[in-house]
């Protein structure tokens, strides 16, 4: 056995992703309210770096500084960036059209003000509204008030009672039997078959199987059906339409597509992020002529910071930028005519002809959202992929497929409905060749039922 050692040299080329690059990196996939929570962060952490909350102030108005001096201080690399031209007259900000919403809370304390009851009672009533939940449901039992507040079953009971009796209707259910029974019973409608139908058969009604139904209570499957439309009419959330406090999210767009003159613009949307620069009063310290010490460096170390923090956002803007601008040249069709003009397009055919990789596009636009004549659209939407059509001369994006599948649906016979493998075979007929199963998974995505639970009798 050889056990002899010696020393090689060997070459070899290995890239090496510093910190700064997997940072940048990382800001560039970031989603606009993400990098706001970033930049917060560093404000917080990094004493030269001040943030310009007032678009109107121009930067060169206050707190200026030579960024050529300190950037040749530094040795920095370029850090220039591209601007961007931001016609903020007619400028539409999203939240325009948001308006303030009516708290389910609010709605139920003008009725309970109303009462013709005493402040005891009122006061019950507040407190089971305290304990709905989102959905205006009650998760706990009348017993369990009764011990919190110290009120007698009784009277909980009678609260709970009149809670009930408020708008919107079925608010204070505790599961969703009895919403629906609560809905029914503020109609006026008296039918104990419907009632034992939802006491007993909201899985089978789920799951279509109507035929199982009409055997087991000795009804007619038209009448079963009957029952089954009408309580589709109800309510199951009966908190809709008003503010809850839960998931409730905002989308604000990264950039707006605006057609001016027949040629669409973007403009970048500069409100969503703060202006930022650096405090005009460190660059003297690492500008004097010097000897460097420790408070210089320091300082120097938080400049640099600040400056890579600004290079990378301006690097974000200008790859969103060009993302967009080529997304606007392959689907022009799309953003004059609408959604049925979608054409394929993949990230590595955007990604070759802005000169960039495939996963910066796709870190580009990573939860973006831009705003265009046809509302708030998630970037990512707009890539599609395609079904080779020979029929067509040319690939077809799997949206219009998807839209024909749609239209199929909807025109269908609804006492025949189309089975999967039938609406393969009619998409075939329109050279759009895709299998029985492809038809199921867009189906799915689609949000359509199967055949079998789309019947109707």
């Amino acid at each position: 056995m050889n056990l002899n050692f010696d020393l090689r040299l060997t070459q070899e080329q290995k890239l090496i992703m510093t910190q700064k690059m997997q940072l940048s990196i990382k800001m560039l996939q970031m989603s606009g309210f993400e990098l706001q929570q970033y930049i917060d962060k560093e404000l917080q952490e990094n004493p030269v770096l001040e943030a310009n909350y007032n678009k109107e102030e121009s930067s060169t108005e206050k707190n200026e500084i030579d960024y050529k001096k300190v950037l040749e201080y530094l040795k920095f690399d370029d850090y220039g960036h591209k601007d961007y031209v931001n016609n903020n007259e007619d400028e539409v900000s999203p939240f325009n059209f948001i308006s303030s919403e009516k708290s389910l809370k609010d709605f139920l304390e003008e009725q309970i003000l109303e009462l013709q009851e005493n402040q005891y009672i009122k006061e019950i009533c507040r407190y089971i509204v305290e304990n709905l939940d989102y959905r205006g449901y009650l998760d706990s039992s009348t017993e369990n008030i009764s011990r919190e507040i110290k009120s007698s079953i009784e009277d909980t009971e009678y609260s709970l009672k009149i809670i009930q009796s408020l708008e919107p209707n079925g608010i204070g259910c505790r599961d969703l039997k009895e919403c629906l029974k609560i809905q029914l019973n503020k109609r006026g409608v008296e039918d104990k078959v419907l009632f034992s139908i939802i006491d007993n058969y909201l899985e089978l009604i789920a799951q279509n199987k109507i035929n199982v139904i009409s055997k087991e209570i000795g009804i007619s499957k038209e009448r079963v059906q009957e029952y089954i439309d009408l309580i589709k009419t109800l309510e199951p959330k009966p908190s809709r339409g008003f503010y809850t406090g839960e998931n409730v999210k905002y989308i604000v767009p990264d950039a707006f597509i605006r057609k001016i003159n027949e040629e669409y613009h973007i403009i970048m949307n500069d409100n969503l992020l703060p202006k930022l620069n650096v405090n005009s009063l460190y660059k003297s310290i690492i500008l004097k002529d010097e000897k460097s010490d420790k408070t210089s460096e320091y300082v120097k170390d938080k400049i640099n910071s600040a400056m890579f923090l600004i290079k990378s956002i301006e690097h974000r803007k200008s790859t969103m930028h060009r993302v967009l601008e080529e997304i606007i040249k392959r689907q022009r069709p799309f953003f004059d005519k609408g959604k049925e003009y979608l054409k394929p397009m993949t990230l590595k055919e955007v990604a070759d002809n802005i000169g960039v990789h495939e996963s910066t596009v796709s870190r580009a636009i990573r939860e973006k959202y831009v705003y265009t004549n046809m509302g708030t659209l998630r970037i990512r939407d707009l890539f599609t992929t395609a079904i080779v059509s020979k029929d067509f001369g040319e690939d077809i994006s799997v949206v219009k497929i998807k839209n024909k599948l749609e239209e199929y649906v909807r025109e269908e016979d609804k006492k025949k409905p189309l089975s999967d493998q039938k609406l393969s075979e009619m998409l075939k007929e329109n050279g759009m060749n895709i299998s029985r199963r492809t038809v199921a998974k867009y189906r799915e995505e689609l949000g359509i039922k199967s055949s079998s639970k789309r019947k109707r009798f």
